[in-house]
């Protein structure tokens, strides 16, 4: 395949399982805790950009060498801030104001990417949507909701991206969520779509394949800057390895998936400490 390499590791918002209004702090120099190999000359496609995991995953991707296109639905100002981020480091950009819930809005965005930078060869499909509601109280246009923006933006997305993905022998990378693997009472409707969701993932990987990779990060308790430190303490000490995550775990598995061998498709990576495992 034309560009496989090697890595060594070392509300619409993004799709961890906790959300703030804050961007996600990194903790290291770098954007990310891995030695990427360069996307440089590569065109990355990331859905719901602009801030949080998924301004973290532009900038990573960035740092990277490649262009970076990404997409946002309410955050205008949040996404020029990081399209100026972007760019300080030498790197194309573009922001594409677009709704996930929509095919004409896709559509378009996908068409300016084209226009812009001839090719796709990665595409993340970060965008998504997160609310804590008990059972009994969630309402038909709430669960229609959260899946129209967390199942069916990534499989709209994915499917008007295919051809150039196809010509780039590209990746797909969902976000998914320790939700999408535990039941969790008060998010019925947001664990059940990223349940569906991370059956997408291993469908598209057959459907796709051998041209396509198909992979999905599954965050769990991502810390964000502005969560209850109480609560913090309490995932921490449940969890094995003793903390919280932080976007560098996050963004660090995603560079991994968007670098990794093509003989790797269809998996579901956890980055949860070991929290799923209790």
């Amino acid at each position: 395949m034309a560009w496989r390499s090697q890595v060594s590791v070392s509300r619409i918002s993004s799709s961890s399982s906790r959300r703030g209004a804050a961007d996600f702090p990194l903790r290291s120099a770098l954007p990310y805790n891995a030695a990427v190999a360069s996307l440089k000359g590569k065109t990355v496609v990331i859905t719901g950009g602009a801030v949080h995991l998924g301004r973290a995953i532009a900038l990573a991707m960035a740092h990277a060498g490649a262009q970076v296109a990404f997409t946002y639905l309410h955050s205008a100002k949040e996404a020029q801030q990081t399209l100026s981020e972007i760019q300080k480091h030498g790197s194309e950009a573009i922001a594409l104001h677009c709704d996930v819930r929509d095919a004409g809005s896709i559509a378009a965005a996908v068409e300016r990417v084209k226009s812009r930078f001839g090719r796709i060869d990665v595409l993340v499909n970060n965008a998504g949507f997160f609310e804590a509601v008990p059972f009994t109280e969630i309402t038909e246009e709430q669960w229609d909701n959260m899946f129209a923006t967390n199942v069916r933006g990534p499989f709209l997305f994915s499917r008007h991206c295919i051809p150039e993905l196809r010509a780039s022998q590209g990746r797909i990378i969902n976000l998914g969520s320790l939700g999408g693997e535990k039941p969790w009472v008060t998010h019925a409707h947001y664990c059940s779509s990223k349940a569906a969701l991370h059956m997408l993932t291993r469908i598209m990987a057959k459907a796709l394949a051998p041209e396509i990779t198909v992979n999905c990060v599954a965050p769990g308790m991502i810390e964000n800057g502005q969560d209850d430190e109480q609560m913090l303490k309490r995932f921490a000490d449940k969890t094995p390895m003793q903390r919280n995550g932080t976007a560098d775990d996050v963004v660090s598995a995603v560079m991994f998936f968007a670098t990794a061998p093509e003989f790797i498709t269809g998996q579901v990576l956890t980055v949860d400490g070991g929290l799923g495992l209790r």
